[in-house]
Protein backbone atom coordinates (compact mmCIF):
# COMPACT_ATOMS: atom_id res chain seq x y z
CA UNK A 1 0.00 0.00 0.00
CA UNK A 2 1.19 3.68 -0.72
CA UNK A 3 2.04 5.35 2.55
CA UNK A 4 0.35 9.07 2.66
CA UNK A 5 0.58 10.07 6.11
CA UNK A 6 3.32 9.18 8.46
CA UNK A 7 3.39 10.58 12.14
CA UNK A 8 6.18 9.61 14.71
CA UNK A 9 6.53 10.81 18.04
CA UNK A 10 4.56 13.84 17.51
CA UNK A 11 4.56 16.55 20.30
CA UNK A 12 3.06 19.80 20.62
CA UNK A 13 2.31 22.28 23.69
CA UNK A 14 0.54 25.50 23.96
CA UNK A 15 2.68 27.30 27.73
CA UNK A 16 2.47 24.05 29.45
CA UNK A 17 -0.51 22.05 27.75
CA UNK A 18 0.69 19.57 25.81
CA UNK A 19 -2.07 19.56 22.83
CA UNK A 20 -0.56 16.69 21.59
CA UNK A 21 2.01 14.26 23.53
CA UNK A 22 4.21 11.68 21.75
CA UNK A 23 1.44 10.89 18.61
CA UNK A 24 2.37 7.91 16.16
CA UNK A 25 0.13 6.85 13.47
CA UNK A 26 0.65 6.04 9.55
CA UNK A 27 -2.44 6.13 7.28
CA UNK A 28 -2.03 4.42 3.53
CA UNK A 29 -4.45 5.18 0.48
CA UNK A 30 -7.76 3.45 0.78
CA UNK A 31 -10.58 3.96 2.36
CA UNK A 32 -11.69 6.98 4.24
CA UNK A 33 -10.13 7.50 7.73
CA UNK A 34 -11.88 8.88 11.21
CA UNK A 35 -10.39 11.38 13.26
CA UNK A 36 -12.57 11.64 16.67
CA UNK A 37 -11.84 12.80 20.25
CA UNK A 38 -13.99 14.87 22.53
CA UNK A 39 -13.59 18.89 22.53
CA UNK A 40 -9.53 19.86 23.50
CA UNK A 41 -8.62 16.47 22.55
CA UNK A 42 -6.08 17.77 20.44
CA UNK A 43 -8.45 17.62 16.39
CA UNK A 44 -7.72 20.94 15.33
CA UNK A 45 -4.04 21.42 16.73
CA UNK A 46 -3.39 17.60 14.87
CA UNK A 47 -5.32 18.76 11.99
CA UNK A 48 -3.21 22.30 11.88
CA UNK A 49 -0.32 20.48 11.96
CA UNK A 50 -1.07 18.45 9.10
CA UNK A 51 -1.89 21.52 6.79
CA UNK A 52 1.44 22.77 7.76
CA UNK A 53 -0.53 25.66 9.64
CA UNK A 54 1.27 25.76 12.65
CA UNK A 55 4.71 24.20 13.75
CA UNK A 56 5.15 21.45 16.15
CA UNK A 57 7.62 21.38 18.73
CA UNK A 58 9.27 17.76 17.80
CA UNK A 59 8.67 14.43 16.32
CA UNK A 60 8.82 13.60 12.38
CA UNK A 61 5.44 14.57 10.17
CA UNK A 62 5.47 13.63 6.22
CA UNK A 63 2.84 14.24 3.70
CA UNK A 64 3.60 11.77 0.73
CA UNK A 65 7.46 11.61 2.01
CA UNK A 66 7.62 15.59 2.49
CA UNK A 67 7.25 17.81 4.84
CA UNK A 68 3.33 19.26 5.49
CA UNK A 69 5.23 23.11 4.39
CA UNK A 70 6.78 21.59 1.10
CA UNK A 71 4.70 23.50 -1.76
CA UNK A 72 5.23 20.45 -4.29
CA UNK A 73 3.25 18.31 -1.10
CA UNK A 74 0.01 20.58 -1.71
CA UNK A 75 -0.63 19.74 -5.44
CA UNK A 76 -1.53 16.22 -4.21
CA UNK A 77 -2.96 16.92 -0.85
CA UNK A 78 -5.45 20.07 0.19
CA UNK A 79 -7.76 20.69 3.46
CA UNK A 80 -10.60 22.06 3.99
CA UNK A 81 -11.04 23.53 7.79
CA UNK A 82 -14.89 23.26 9.21
CA UNK A 83 -15.75 27.13 8.11
CA UNK A 84 -14.07 27.38 5.02
CA UNK A 85 -15.96 29.84 3.34
CA UNK A 86 -16.12 31.23 -0.32
CA UNK A 87 -15.83 34.95 -1.01
CA UNK A 88 -20.03 36.02 -1.56
CA UNK A 89 -18.90 38.82 -3.64
CA UNK A 90 -17.77 36.64 -6.50
CA UNK A 91 -19.55 33.71 -8.72
CA UNK A 92 -18.40 30.26 -7.85
CA UNK A 93 -16.99 29.11 -10.63
CA UNK A 94 -14.83 32.64 -11.16
CA UNK A 95 -13.50 31.44 -7.20
CA UNK A 96 -12.73 27.95 -8.44
CA UNK A 97 -10.87 29.06 -11.85
CA UNK A 98 -8.55 31.30 -9.72
CA UNK A 99 -7.92 28.86 -7.11
CA UNK A 100 -7.00 26.51 -9.78
CA UNK A 101 -4.49 29.26 -11.58
CA UNK A 102 -2.95 29.62 -8.39
CA UNK A 103 -2.11 25.54 -8.66
CA UNK A 104 -0.84 26.00 -11.90
CA UNK A 105 -2.94 25.67 -14.13
CA UNK A 106 -3.65 27.61 -17.40
CA UNK A 107 -6.42 30.11 -17.73
CA UNK A 108 -8.10 28.09 -20.28
CA UNK A 109 -7.42 24.37 -18.65
CA UNK A 110 -8.58 26.52 -15.07
CA UNK A 111 -11.76 27.10 -16.06
CA UNK A 112 -12.16 23.17 -17.18
CA UNK A 113 -11.12 22.37 -13.86
CA UNK A 114 -13.61 24.29 -12.37
CA UNK A 115 -16.03 22.95 -13.96
CA UNK A 116 -14.66 19.39 -13.40
CA UNK A 117 -14.88 19.62 -9.63
CA UNK A 118 -18.25 21.77 -9.21
CA UNK A 119 -19.79 18.82 -11.55
CA UNK A 120 -18.29 16.28 -9.18
CA UNK A 121 -20.29 17.57 -6.43
CA UNK A 122 -23.56 18.15 -8.02
CA UNK A 123 -23.06 21.39 -9.06
CA UNK A 124 -23.44 21.61 -12.63
CA UNK A 125 -25.89 24.01 -13.05
CA UNK A 126 -24.83 27.10 -10.28
CA UNK A 127 -21.35 27.60 -12.11
CA UNK A 128 -22.28 31.38 -12.00
CA UNK A 129 -24.31 31.73 -9.10
CA UNK A 130 -22.62 33.60 -5.96
CA UNK A 131 -22.36 31.80 -2.72
CA UNK A 132 -24.82 33.77 -0.55
CA UNK A 133 -27.42 32.92 -3.65
CA UNK A 134 -26.85 28.86 -2.63
CA UNK A 135 -28.26 27.09 0.39
CA UNK A 136 -26.04 26.25 3.55
CA UNK A 137 -25.41 22.56 1.51
CA UNK A 138 -24.77 23.44 -1.61
CA UNK A 139 -22.23 26.14 0.03
CA UNK A 140 -20.53 23.54 1.45
CA UNK A 141 -20.43 21.27 -1.37
CA UNK A 142 -18.49 24.27 -3.07
CA UNK A 143 -16.07 24.51 -0.64
CA UNK A 144 -15.59 20.57 -0.91
CA UNK A 145 -14.94 20.79 -4.63
CA UNK A 146 -12.52 24.21 -3.83
CA UNK A 147 -10.40 21.20 -2.16
CA UNK A 148 -10.80 18.40 -5.26
CA UNK A 149 -8.65 21.09 -7.64
CA UNK A 150 -5.92 19.30 -9.24
CA UNK A 151 -7.08 16.03 -8.51
CA UNK A 152 -5.46 15.62 -5.11
CA UNK A 153 -4.22 12.23 -3.46
CA UNK A 154 -5.27 12.75 -0.12
CA UNK A 155 -8.09 15.29 1.27
CA UNK A 156 -8.72 15.82 4.94
CA UNK A 157 -12.08 17.30 5.86
CA UNK A 158 -12.83 19.15 9.47
CA UNK A 159 -16.54 18.61 10.20
CA UNK A 160 -17.58 18.42 6.63
CA UNK A 161 -21.33 17.58 7.66
CA UNK A 162 -21.41 20.24 10.97
CA UNK A 163 -24.70 22.38 11.02
CA UNK A 164 -26.66 20.62 7.87
CA UNK A 165 -29.93 19.32 7.69
CA UNK A 166 -30.08 15.24 7.46
CA UNK A 167 -30.60 15.54 3.42
CA UNK A 168 -27.50 18.01 2.43
CA UNK A 169 -25.74 15.88 4.87
CA UNK A 170 -26.24 12.68 3.10
CA UNK A 171 -25.65 14.45 0.03
CA UNK A 172 -21.67 15.16 1.51
CA UNK A 173 -21.47 11.55 2.74
CA UNK A 174 -22.58 10.40 -0.97
CA UNK A 175 -19.57 12.90 -2.51
CA UNK A 176 -17.20 11.18 -0.08
CA UNK A 177 -18.48 7.74 -0.88
CA UNK A 178 -18.17 8.15 -4.79
CA UNK A 179 -15.11 9.55 -4.16
CA UNK A 180 -12.98 7.15 -2.28
CA UNK A 181 -11.76 4.87 -5.11
CA UNK A 182 -10.01 8.01 -6.08
CA UNK A 183 -9.35 10.07 -3.13
CA UNK A 184 -8.02 9.26 0.18
CA UNK A 185 -10.16 11.06 2.96
CA UNK A 186 -8.89 12.01 6.43
CA UNK A 187 -12.81 13.28 8.24
CA UNK A 188 -12.76 14.95 11.41
CA UNK A 189 -15.79 14.62 12.96
CA UNK A 190 -18.46 14.29 16.18
CA UNK A 191 -20.83 12.33 14.03
CA UNK A 192 -20.05 8.70 15.15
CA UNK A 193 -22.78 6.69 13.16
CA UNK A 194 -21.71 9.14 10.16
CA UNK A 195 -18.01 8.47 10.68
CA UNK A 196 -18.98 4.54 10.82
CA UNK A 197 -20.91 4.31 7.60
CA UNK A 198 -18.12 5.78 5.53
CA UNK A 199 -14.65 4.61 7.26
CA UNK A 200 -12.39 1.97 7.75
CA UNK A 201 -9.90 2.83 10.45
CA UNK A 202 -10.43 5.12 13.10
CA UNK A 203 -7.92 7.68 15.19
CA UNK A 204 -9.18 8.61 18.20
CA UNK A 205 -7.23 11.18 20.52
CA UNK A 206 -7.83 11.70 24.22
CA UNK A 207 -5.66 14.74 26.12
CA UNK A 208 -3.52 15.04 23.26
CA UNK A 209 -3.14 11.36 23.07
CA UNK A 210 -3.62 8.87 20.69
CA UNK A 211 -6.22 6.13 22.59
CA UNK A 212 -7.09 4.20 19.56
CA UNK A 213 -5.91 3.48 15.94
CA UNK A 214 -8.01 0.55 14.74
CA UNK A 215 -9.66 -0.80 11.44
CA UNK A 216 -13.32 -0.80 12.49
CA UNK A 217 -13.45 -3.97 9.93
CA UNK A 218 -10.83 -6.13 11.96
CA UNK A 219 -11.62 -9.23 14.24
CA UNK A 220 -10.91 -10.11 17.97
CA UNK A 221 -11.11 -13.18 19.47
CA UNK A 222 -14.73 -13.18 19.20
CA UNK A 223 -17.19 -11.75 17.01
CA UNK A 224 -19.79 -9.23 17.63
CA UNK A 225 -23.52 -8.74 17.01
CA UNK A 226 -25.07 -5.36 18.24
CA UNK A 227 -28.80 -5.72 18.51
CA UNK A 228 -31.01 -2.58 18.61
CA UNK A 229 -34.73 -4.33 19.85
CA UNK A 230 -38.08 -2.67 19.05
CA UNK A 231 -38.94 -4.26 22.56
CA UNK A 232 -37.68 -5.80 26.18
CA UNK A 233 -37.94 -8.89 27.44
CA UNK A 234 -36.37 -9.76 30.17
CA UNK A 235 -35.85 -13.00 29.60
CA UNK A 236 -33.67 -11.42 26.39
CA UNK A 237 -30.43 -11.80 28.07
CA UNK A 238 -30.50 -15.25 29.29
CA UNK A 239 -32.75 -16.89 26.18
CA UNK A 240 -29.68 -15.54 23.78
CA UNK A 241 -27.23 -16.70 26.16
CA UNK A 242 -27.89 -20.34 25.91
CA UNK A 243 -27.62 -20.75 21.88
CA UNK A 244 -24.75 -22.24 20.32
CA UNK A 245 -21.71 -20.09 19.95
CA UNK A 246 -22.50 -17.61 22.05
CA UNK A 247 -20.04 -16.45 24.62
CA UNK A 248 -21.77 -13.30 26.42
CA UNK A 249 -24.66 -11.04 26.12
CA UNK A 250 -24.65 -7.50 27.74
CA UNK A 251 -27.54 -5.18 27.89
CA UNK A 252 -25.48 -1.40 26.35
CA UNK A 253 -28.75 0.75 26.95
CA UNK A 254 -32.05 0.83 26.46
CA UNK A 255 -32.92 -2.10 24.06
CA UNK A 256 -29.31 -2.34 22.69
CA UNK A 257 -27.31 -5.46 23.14
CA UNK A 258 -23.78 -6.92 22.26
CA UNK A 259 -23.64 -10.18 21.58
CA UNK A 260 -20.17 -12.04 21.58
CA UNK A 261 -19.73 -15.38 20.13
CA UNK A 262 -17.73 -18.14 18.34
CA UNK A 263 -17.70 -19.11 14.91
CA UNK A 264 -18.07 -22.99 14.93
CA UNK A 265 -16.55 -25.08 12.26
CA UNK A 266 -19.36 -26.85 9.88
CA UNK A 267 -21.99 -24.38 10.79
CA UNK A 268 -23.93 -21.96 9.45
CA UNK A 269 -23.51 -18.17 9.95
CA UNK A 270 -24.22 -17.41 13.28
CA UNK A 271 -25.90 -14.28 12.13
CA UNK A 272 -28.36 -16.20 10.01
CA UNK A 273 -28.60 -18.84 12.92
CA UNK A 274 -29.63 -15.75 15.51
CA UNK A 275 -32.20 -14.61 12.98
CA UNK A 276 -33.89 -17.35 12.76
CA UNK A 277 -34.60 -17.81 16.56
CA UNK A 278 -35.57 -14.62 16.54
CA UNK A 279 -38.13 -15.04 13.94
CA UNK A 280 -39.28 -18.23 16.02
CA UNK A 281 -39.35 -16.33 19.24
CA UNK A 282 -41.00 -12.96 17.59
CA UNK A 283 -38.61 -10.88 18.28
CA UNK A 284 -38.71 -7.66 16.34
CA UNK A 285 -35.43 -5.70 16.27
CA UNK A 286 -35.08 -2.25 14.59
CA UNK A 287 -31.08 -2.81 13.49
CA UNK A 288 -28.63 -4.99 13.67
CA UNK A 289 -24.94 -4.49 13.12
CA UNK A 290 -22.14 -7.42 12.66
CA UNK A 291 -19.84 -6.47 14.59
CA UNK A 292 -19.38 -3.83 17.51
CA UNK A 293 -20.72 0.10 16.26
CA UNK A 294 -17.79 2.45 16.62
CA UNK A 295 -19.17 3.93 19.50
CA UNK A 296 -19.00 0.71 21.64
CA UNK A 297 -15.34 0.35 20.50
CA UNK A 298 -14.43 3.90 21.77
CA UNK A 299 -16.22 3.86 25.06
Amino acid sequence: MSLLIKVEGLNKKYGNKHALKNVNFEINKGDPVALVGPNGAGKTTLFSILCGYIPYDSGNVSILGESPSIAAVNQTFSALPQDAQLDPKYSIESQLKFYAQLQGFSTKQSLIEAHKVLDMVGLEDNYKVKPLELSHGMRKRAAIAQSLIGAPQLVILDEATAGLDPKHAKDIREIISNLSNEITFVLSSHDLSELERLCDQVLYLENGELKEHQTLTSKDDYNYLTLRMKQHSDSFVKEVSMLPSVQNVSQLQGKEYLISYTQLDNTEPFDVTFLKYCHEQNWIYSQLVNGKTLENQLF
